[in-house]
């Protein structure tokens, strides 16, 4: 029985034994994570940034390039500094300043004693070429080297865009697994659209580090390293010259600018004024100039051609012609009654048909256009008669890009307003309106909105002759050129080519012999429709769009000024010194003395009584006295439904 219970104990301790020496052979053979938490301590793992995608315009000239920047990274459990004050002296920093960095950086989520962490960001190459030789003597703090954007033309910031340290939103958004805390990403404009294409691929290097944090070499001979990949470079549609041009047109102005290529819908030119030096929005100096830009009531930071909501004015004439036509309610010879409650211009017949109708800007003529386009074929001038007027004419406008966004490849991009008859019901009650209400969307004023790219946009469509391609900034993507097939796709707004003959004849008359005669160019018949846009609180707006030639067009433009006036004065010379620019390569010198007398007008607004218009989705109580709120043309913040704009007067 004792000897049984010998052999029990000694086989206890075997399985014990075995048990430890299994478990030995396992930590020093099969389980690295020990032998590698050892190696950290002598090993350090660099980031490598990649390059970000350069930006070139479409005849191959650098638009955005990237500078080398540095960030000083510190692990804090390194971090040794013997004298503060001699390690602010060689960072350029104050100690309130070194205070302050260490405080945010242990505020910070992302804080780790034992990993790298960013304790100065995008410090300059001049600045780094200071501090590099330093940086030895103080172990737990290293240099990584990043790049920001630069940009040899000043212009064109809008459009661009800007990058930015990546939000928390973003960083923690379903399925985010790319970005990390303190990287950089696109953040408005191509920047922010292309962001995946600019972006490139981040890589690693592993250095043999000494306790003081000195670089020894690479790790294995670099085996483990894996190399950044470069963005791609994107080649825009923007003529570069012609965007500096127009810019320097549109200086001291409010409004926009947007050129369209009609046969590719590739965007030429994009200008929103004011606007600003986008090198103000990079590296270090971002901060500085971020708040300043974001409080000036110019609003410089707002992308006008695509956010900014307008009413159109006279130039929405052409729409209802073209749609009238396509309905059968309108002819080329009609003459309508020359009565109804508009004002019209003086003229001389100006009602022997559509052709004289927009060559002279008839408003009695497209009030009772319009009115017979919405009774077209309806049994009487009723509430339901007017209601499926309505909604027919909106369904038939929307073809052209109205009230819907376009699709351009820029993000936050509005979609102007068409009202429909929930619209309506809000505003007066169901069954209590009809045309005798709105008539003035006629003309292009009262309850209508659109946005500056979609007034190009009717221009490129007329050029066309009754299709338009989706309008597009970026016309390739990487060495083969890449672009999506909907901005090859021509889309058609159903109305017949061959009724656009008598409203492309009448533009070309309306530069002729009409109203906009600031607009000839020699030896090119230009193609173009003013507008006059109300403004109760100044001056009127002032509003052209063109195309050019007549025939084969080149281009087609939008041009948009507030507080500026007849269309014919402002707006037309400027779009029309814009197409000659294109389309020949100069301006004629007898037209020098035109261009330098646009250059320097100015039609900034009185910014001690701004106001601003904004939209809320949760006001229902509208009364019919709001109404005239709408026929107020300020630049309106668009919500995400047509919902009723109220004016408010600003503090600012």
């Amino acid at each position: 029985m004792r000897e049984g219970r010998q052999y029990v104990v000694m086989g206890i301790f075997i399985a014990v034994g075995v048990v430890f020496l299994i478990r030995l052979f396992f930590l020093q053979v099969v389980d690295t994570s020990y032998r590698s938490a050892a190696e950290n301590n002598a090993i350090l793992k660099v980031t490598q940034y990649p390059t970000r995608g350069q930006i070139y315009d479409r005849k191959g000239k650098l638009i955005v390039i990237n500078a080398p920047v540095y960030d000083i990274m510190m692990i804090p459990k390194k971090v040794k500094i013997e004298d503060t004050l001699a390690f602010c002296r060689v960072m350029g920093l104050t100690r309130s300043g070194f205070d302050s960095l260490f405080r945010v950086a242990r505020a910070s989520k992302a804080y780790s004693r034992v990993k790298p962490y960013p304790f100065l960001k995008q410090v300059s190459n001049v600045d780094f070429a200071r501090i590099q030789g330093a940086l030895v003597d103080y172990p737990g703090f290293y240099a990584t080297a990043r790049t920001i954007r630069s940009y040899p033309k000043k212009v064109m910031a809008n459009t661009l865009g800007y990058i930015g340290e990546i939000s928390k939103k973003k960083l923690e958004a379903p399925g985010q697994t790319y970005y990390k805390q303190g990287d950089y990403v696109g953040i408005s404009g191509i920047e922010s659209s292309y962001e995946e294409e600019l972006r490139g691929k981040r890589g690693v290097r592993y250095v043999l580090v000494d306790v003081k944090g000195v670089e020894k070499g690479s790790f294995k001979s670099g085996q483990m390293d894996t190399s950044a990949v470069s963005g791609e470079a994107l080649t825009s549609s923007i003529d570069i010259d012609l965007q500096q041009y127009a810019e320097t047109l549109m200086m001291n102005k409010v409004g926009s600018v947007v050129a369209i290529e009609p046969s590719t819908g590739e965007i030429l030119t994009m200008v929103s004024s004011p606007t600003y030096d986008p090198n103000m929005l990079t590296g270090r100096e971002f901060p500085i100039n971020f708040g300043p830009l974001q409080k000036d009531p110019l609003i410089p930071l707002y992308n006008r051609p695509i956010q900014a909501v307008y009413r159109p004015g006279s130039i929405f004439k052409l729409v209802q012609s073209l749609v009238g036509l396509q309905q059968g309610s309108l002819t080329t010879t009609a003459h309508l009654p020359d009565v109804g409650p508009m004002g019209c211009h003086h003229h001389s017949g100006a009602h022997n048909g559509l052709h004289n109708a927009i060559q002279f800007s008839c408003n009695v003529y497209f009030y009772q256009a319009f009115r017979q386009y919405i009774y077209h074929k309806e049994t009487g001038n009723t509430f339901k008669d007017s209601e499926r007027g309505l909604m027919r004419w909106r369904d038939a406008i929307s073809k052209f890009g109205f009230g819907r966004t376009l699709g351009i490849d820029l993000p936050n991009e509005k979609r102007g307003f068409v009202p429909d008859t929930s619209f309506f019901n809000r505003v007066y009650g169901k069954g209590s309106w009809k045309f005798s209400n709105w008539y003035s969307m006629a003309i292009g004023e009262g309850e209508l909105g659109v946005v500056p790219l979609q007034m190009a946009n009717l221009a490129a469509i007329i050029a066309n002759r009754g299709y338009y391609y989706t309008p597009h900034l970026i016309k390739g993507v990487g060495k083969e050129g890449k672009i999506d097939s909907k901005y090859t796709t021509r889309n058609y707004v159903g109305v017949e080519s061959d009724k656009f003959q008598v409203v492309v004849d009448a533009m070309a008359d309306v530069v002729r012999a009409g109203t906009a005669r600031l607009a000839i160019i020699d030896s090119i018949t230009v193609c173009g429709k003013t507008g006059t846009s109300e403004n109760k609180k100044g001056k009127d707006h002032s509003v052209f769009i063109c195309f050019a030639p007549k025939d084969n067009p080149k281009i087609a433009v939008a041009v948009y000024v507030e507080n500026a006036g007849f269309g014919g004065v402002i707006a037309a010379p400027i779009a029309s010194l814009i197409m000659e620019k294109y389309i020949k390569g100069e301006v004629n010198k007898k037209r020098k003395p035109l261009e330098k007398s646009l250059i320097e007008k100015s039609f900034m607004p009185e910014l001690p009584k701004p106001t601003s218009i904004v939209v809320s989705k949760k006001d229902t109580t509208i009364v019919k006295k709001e109404m005239k709120v709408v026929k107020k043309d300020t630049v309106v913040k668009q919500a995400e439904e047509p919902v009723l704009v109220r004016e408010i007067k600003s503090n600012r």
